[in-house]
């Protein structure tokens, strides 16, 4: 157990931290994935604009790394392209 007031405080920061990135990371996955399983292109072109926007969002907080993002903006932009 810590010992000191700092150190126990750093502890409640980082597990309200840990929770609040751990819910945001949730639901880009969860994003990511209504997109990836969208057949229709207009559908998943408004998609990719919210999901894309999220993952910015996110690699801006460092939630997720900024290259994850781009990667993962990277493939979604290829699966919209390939829809009829």
């Amino acid at each position: 157990m810590a010992n000191h007031k700092s150190s126990i405080k750093r502890i409640r920061q980082t597990e309200a931290r840990r929770l609040h990135n751990k819910y945001y990371a949730k639901t880009a996955r969860n994003a990511v994935r209504n997109l990836r399983n969208t057949t229709d292109k207009a559908t998943a072109s408004d998609l990719y604009k919210k999901v894309s926007s999220m993952l910015d969002k996110l690699a801006k907080k460092n939630v997720i790394h900024k290259n994850k993002a781009a990667n993962l903006k990277s493939k979604l932009a290829i699966h919209v392209n390939k829809l009829n």
